[in-house]
């Protein structure tokens, strides 16, 4: 008996991995050799590469394809319609296939807005969070609030969502950081 909820509509390969708790919404398709982790939500017409790794807690919203080559750790949220690449210079007759994908990492906490873009390549800090329609074409640090065409850093975010505003402390939790090369870090 399985311990995971997927809807009749949707697909799931052989050889796929998916973890306690997690629910697959309507037309959904999970291919070969994808590892899904526990208590996640995957919305309505989500495609999950072959090969793709996902980790727990996760919230991937409707009409997202996770392609080959990305990565994707604990309690991230991807919002509706966002996109990822994974080839930067695609050609239909010339196609490169698995080994020349660039890979993409988005660490614990990561949101993505709906309607991003994530160009491959690239690696989203800890947290950080980047707004609806934003194109990211660059590394992202921990904590860092995005937007725009392309992404520029606008701020710092919290943890818990509120934006750090004079100084860093939030205002909302408590929580309490200092900056370093890789972005902010929380001071306990």
């Amino acid at each position: 008996m399985q311990d995971y909820f997927v809807h009749e509509s949707s697909y799931v390969d052989d050889d796929v991995e998916i973890g306690k708790g997690t629910k697959i919404w309507h037309f959904s398709h999970i291919l070969k050799g994808a590892k899904i982790g526990e208590n996640c939500s995957l919305g309505q017409n989500v495609n999950i590469g072959n090969n793709v790794t996902i980790g727990n807690g996760c919230k991937i919203q409707n009409n997202v394809s996770v392609y080959e080559g990305v990565t994707i750790d604990d309690y991230v949220f991807c919002g509706p319609s966002m996109v990822f690449t994974n080839d930067l210079t695609p050609r239909a007759k010339y196609p490169k296939g698995p080994s020349g994908y660039l890979h993409t990492h988005l660490r614990t906490g990561a949101s993505v807005g709906a309607n991003a873009t994530i160009v491959c390549g690239i690696e989203l800090g800890r947290w950080c969070m980047i707004a609806s329609g934003a194109v990211v074409t660059k590394n992202v640090k921990n904590y860092a609030l995005m937007s725009g065409v392309p992404a520029t850093q606008m701020g710092w975010i919290c943890e818990c969502g509120n934006i750090l505003k004079d100084g860093l402390t939030c205002t909302k939790c408590g929580r309490k950081y200092a900056e370093n090369e890789g972005g902010l870090e929380e001071i306990l």
